[in-house]
């Protein structure tokens, strides 16, 4: 029997006994891996070797986890920092604590989201307390990462740590998982029998090359058998991501219903973000723990005095003869701060004040389809940035039946028949209600959207003289609704499913 070279040397580094990596049987044949790859393939074709195949996983802690290795997890130092203040017995100021414990900058907020998760303490009104019981000696995570500094690249499944505490390290981007394929070959009774008989080596030629063809040799080499059966190498194109292919589908759709649409500044003063949709300056969601705020530039310049007046004079007296306001602080320079804005109703409030594109005349319909950026704890249902469907029309005598048939209109159109509505409350809707739809696998409730009839402290200050209905929907979840996936981190961020995208067909 005559093979080539290649071929020869993976059998006679095989065995029959006991299965050989491909690695291995490169390193005893002093071939490249993919040589005996190939090699490999073309042996399981003449049924000379039988071929297994494993996913093996592994883990290694990243720079950011041999660091905290060194220094301790930023949880951990805060925790110690308020034993040492005394925060095991009385609250104690958190910016005494966190001065205390070392911290700087994406530390801070690190140790903040996961100081009461671990149970070290609480954090409420500015201060912190310890509980004195906690022990960070058996902190799982803190344990695994040291086991796995020390033990540098480890197979998943000798790691000293749950899956769960493994997830989580990931999830912080302290350890990267990674996964390989590993091919074994064990020589089958066949090999067996024609190495006992003696195997010559053919030379042949894999390809041809320029100068076989000047030199006239390739008349006389005997060429390599070109397996026209063998898998080829995947290549996957590029293509638009479903996400974006939604988001220009939700568009056409708003389009053809008769809206126009807006765009502006993904950096925006706190003014348009907020205090013009009525939301008092003292509200939670406007705090450094929920917004992500600019550090150069700090405040915007340029605002419309008359504007600024007239929103401040509402938040503080309200509008109209029974308005009130807030009886809260207001302070112009907070309402000039920049802030990634937090939702896409700060377009909507520089259309409707007229300083984005000029006065408007009701009717008026208008959308956009904009990523935005929040503060949020990531879950199955929560990113730090995402994209929210804002809409809003302007016209005369609306009501919420017109909001709720906009609605069933606009998820027809996707599919969705099963919209239901809940009452809610917004600082600059009433009436106000939430959107729910029914998730195609798991059966359950998926809140969809916020969406309301702009309040009068609202819309006076703007000059808007009607009514105003509006929404904020979120693209995402309309992704689950419309192809039931339970998770939007498997579609969009850094742990997105890549086969998944490319395996989803779009729907229409």
């Amino acid at each position: 029997m005559q093979l080539p070279s290649q071929q020869v040397a993976v059998l006679e580094a095989a065995n029959a006994d006991e299965a050989t990596s491909v690695d291995a049987l490169a390193a005893a044949t002093d071939l490249p891996p993919e040589t005996v790859t190939g090699a490999v393939f073309e042996l399981e074709d003449e049924g000379l070797v039988a071929v297994s195949e494993r996913v093996d996983e592994t883990v290694a802690p990243t720079d950011e986890g041999r660091d905290y290795v060194e220094n301790g997890l930023p949880e951990v130092r805060l925790y110690e920092a308020a034993l040492e203040a005394g925060a095991d017995a009385n609250p104690v100021s958190m910016g005494q604590v966190i001065g205390r414990s070392g911290l700087e900058g994406d530390a801070v907020d690190i140790a903040l989201s996961n100081y009461a998760r671990k149970g070290y303490g609480g954090i409420d009104s500015g201060e912190i307390t310890a509980d004195p019981d906690a022990d960070p000696e058996a902190d799982a995570e803190a344990n695994a990462l040291a086991s796995l500094a020390e033990a540098g690249e480890t197979p998943l499944d000798g790691v000293d740590a749950d899956a769960d505490t493994i997830d989580q390290l990931e999830r912080r981007g302290l350890v990267d998982r990674r996964e390989s394929t590993v091919r074994e070959v064990t020589l089958t009774e066949r090999a067996v029998t024609e190495l006992m008989a003696g195997i010559e080596t053919s030379e042949t030629v894999g390809e041809v090359t320029p100068e076989l063809l000047t030199s006239g040799e390739w008349e006389d080499v005997e060429f390599a058998d070109y397996n026209v059966e063998a898998d080829a190498e995947r290549f996957d194109g590029g293509k638009v991501h479903i996400l974006r292919q939604t988001a220009e589908r939700v568009k056409d759709t708003l389009v053809g219903m008769g809206f126009q649409e807006m765009d502006g500044p993904h950096v925006d003063a706190d003014f348009w973000i907020n205090d013009c949709l009525f939301m008092p300056q003292d509200h939670p969601a406007r705090t450094h723990w929920d917004r992500f705020a600019l550090e150069n530039p700090t405040h915007i310049e340029d605002l419309p005095e008359d504007l600024v007046d007239r929103v401040e004079r509402a938040h503080k007296e309200g509008v109209g003869p029974d308005g009130e306001g807030y009886h809260s602080p207001w302070d112009e320079d907070f309402a000039r701060a920049l802030a990634l804005r937090g939702h896409t109703t700060s377009l909507s409030t520089r259309y409707l004040s007229g300083e984005e594109i000029g006065d408007l005349e009701p009717p008026q319909r208008y959308f956009s389809v904009e990523k935005v950026y929040r503060n949020d704890t990531l879950d199955p249902t929560h990113l730090l940035e995402f994209f929210q469907i804002e809409g809003w029309v302007m016209a005369e005598d609306l009501s919420v039946r017109d909001l709720m048939g906009t609605f069933e209109e606009f998820y027809s159109q996707f599919g969705i028949e099963d919209i239901q509505f809940k009452p809610h409350y917004n600082p600059y809707t009433e009436p106000s209600f939430e959107l729910f739809g029914t998730h195609p696998t798991t059966g359950e409730l998926v809140e969809i959207g916020n969406s309301g009839i702009f309040r009068e402290e609202m819309l006076e200050p703007l000059g808007v003289e009607c009514d105003v209905m509006a929404w904020g929907l979120a693209l995402e979840r309309l992704l689950m609704l419309m192809y039931g996936f339970e998770d939007i981190r498997d579609i969009h961020g850094t742990l997105c499913d890549l086969e998944l995208l490319r395996e989803t067909e779009v729907t229409y």
